[in-house]
């Protein structure tokens, strides 16, 4: 049973590739930071916040979305991650870093979207 955002595993795997995202990023010179860095970091976090928004939800049904909010952030973020590496603002090392923790996250929240069932306006499981 989740009382918590800081039982949610999901949520803690989220907030932890936030901030590997912003170690990286308060690396870049300002250009690069103000171009690309604030878009990555942005939906890097999103990705935590709409979580931490699902749990707050009564309803699964809207749980649920907010679980695909942060689903889309997840994806968006893994666009800019790309993108970076391509423009050689990372390395390889961070590349690869940065990707398996978005893929450890998004095997989290795709098991965490699958517990919650089908929409429904009941409260949410516990988990």
């Amino acid at each position: 049973m989740i009382g918590s955002l800081q039982e949610f595993k999901t949520y803690q795997s989220a907030m932890k590739f936030g901030e590997t995202v912003w170690k990286v990023v308060r690396e870049w010179d300002w250009f690069a930071r103000k171009s690309i860095g604030i878009q990555l970091v942005s939906a890097a976090d999103s990705v935590a916040a709409n979580l931490a928004e699902s749990l707050g939800r009564y309803s699964t049904k809207e749980a649920r979305q907010f679980c695909f909010y942060a689903r889309g952030s997840l994806f968006e973020t893994n666009s800019w991650i790309d993108k970076a590496y391509q423009r050689n603002l990372m390395n390889e090392q961070q590349h690869q870093e940065l990707q398996e923790q978005l893929n450890n996250t998004g095997r989290m929240l795709n098991g965490y979207i699958n517990s919650l069932g089908r929409f429904t306006s009941e409260p949410p499981p516990k988990v």
